[in-house]
C-alpha cells in the first residue's frame, strides 16, 4: 500500500502514542471517572468499613469557592489559592524558560573547560533534585535542611534593606526573586537538557549561511537559532506548567481533604481535583494556542 509522506508522519505520532493511550485506559481512567463521581457525592465512611454516598449535585463546588471550605493549614480560601498559583505558574514559567534557555546557550558554547563549567551549572540542578535530597538524607542518617546557601535567613533582604534607599514596593519583588533563584534554577534541570539537545540538532550549514550573508550575532540568534527550536521552546513550556502545578498546594490540599481532615472530606477533594484538572488543562490549552500559531509562521 502506497501511503504519502504526511500519512506515514501521522501513523508514525500515533505509534509513538500508544504506550500513552494504553497506560491512560490501564491505569488512569478509571480512577478518573471515579473522581468525578465522588465530585457529585457526600461520602461517609462508617465504623463497619466501606463507603456511603449521599447525591450532592454541584454542592461541593459551590463549597469549595464559598466561606465553608478553607486550607487545612491555613484557612486561607481555597479560590485565593487557586488564583496565587496560576500567578506562581504564569510568573515562574517565563522565568524558567528564558533561565534554561541562557543555561543551554552558555553550556552550548565551543570552550576550554567547558566540561567544567557544565559540571559546575548542572552542580546545583542535580542537588536540588528531589530523589538525591532524599538518597542524600537515606545515606547520611539525618534531615536535609533546605536552604539557599548564600541568601538564606534573608541575608539579601537585610543588605539591600541596610545599603540601599530603594522604596519598598519595588524592594520586595525584587529580593522574593532573588532569594527564589536557587529553586528557580533547581527547576531548569530537564528544560536546559531539552535546550541544549535541541541547540545541537541545529545544522551548522544553516550558520554557515548566516555568517556568509554577512549577518551579525544578534541576527543569526533570532532568524536562525530561534526559529529551529521555536517547537521546543512550546515543549519547554508546556513541561513547566504542568511542573509546576504537580508541586503546588492545591495538590497537598487535595490530598489533605482526603486523607487528613477528620471525617476525611472525600466529596470536596474530589470536586477539588476536578477543578485543578480543569484550571490545568485551560493553562495548557492557552499556551497551545499561543505556541501554535508561532511555531506554524516559523515551521
Amino acid at each position: 500500500m502506497n501511503l504519502t509522506y504526511e500519512t506515514k508522519r501521522k501513523l508514525l505520532g500515533f505509534t509513538f502514542l500508544i504506550p500513552y493511550l494504553l497506560g491512560f485506559l490501564m491505569f488512569f481512567a478509571v480512577p478518573l471517572g471515579q473522581t468525578i463521581y465522588y465530585s457529585f457525592q457526600k461520602i461517609d465512611i462508617p465504623e463497619a468499613g466501606g463507603m456511603s454516598f449521599t447525591f450532592l449535585g454541584l454542592q461541593n463546588y459551590i463549597n469549595l469557592f464559598a466561606t465553608e471550605v478553607s486550607t487545612v493549614d491555613s484557612n486561607t480560601q481555597i479560590l485565593r489559592v487557586l488564583l496565587d498559583e496560576n500567578t506562581n505558574v504564569l510568573i515562574n514559567m517565563p522565568l524558567i524558560t528564558l533561565l534554561s534557555l541562557f543555561l543551554a546557550l552558555l553550556a552550548n558554547r565551543q570552550f576550554k573547560g567547558r566540561a567544567v563549567v557544565r559540571m559546575i551549572f548542572f552542580l546545583p540542578i542535580i542537588l536540588g533534585l528531589e530523589v538525591v535530597t532524599e538518597m542524600l538524607t537515606i545515606s547520611t542518617g539525618s534531615e536535609m535542611v533546605q536552604s539557599s546557601g548564600l541568601f538564606a535567613e534573608g541575608l539579601v533582604a537585610r543588605l539591600l534593606i541596610h545599603y540601599t534607599a530603594i522604596p519598598s514596593q519595588y524592594l520586595y519583588p525584587i529580593i522574593d526573586f532573588v532569594e527564589n533563584i536557587f529553586s528557580v534554577i533547581a527547576r531548569s534541570g530537564v528544560q536546559t537538557l531539552v535546550f541544549l539537545a535541541a541547540l545541537q540538532s541545529i545544522s551548522p550549514s544553516m550558520y554557515e549561511v548566516a555568517k556568509i550573508e554577512g549577518a551579525t550575532a544578534y541576527e543569526t540568534f533570532w532568524k536562525v537559532t530561534i526559529p529551529s527550536i521555536m517547537h521546543i521552546v512550546m515543549f519547554v513550556v508546556i513541561y513547566t506548567i504542568i511542573d509546576l502545578f504537580l508541586t503546588s498546594q492545591i495538590a497537598e490540599e487535595v490530598y489533605n481533604f482526603g486523607f487528613v481532615v477528620h471525617g476525611s472530606k472525600i466529596g470536596v477533594a474530589s470536586a477539588l481535583s476536578v477543578v485543578y484538572i480543569f484550571n490545568v488543562l485551560l493553562m495548557l490549552g492557552l499556551a497551545l494556542l499561543l505556541f501554535r500559531k508561532v511555531v506554524s509562521s516559523n515551521g
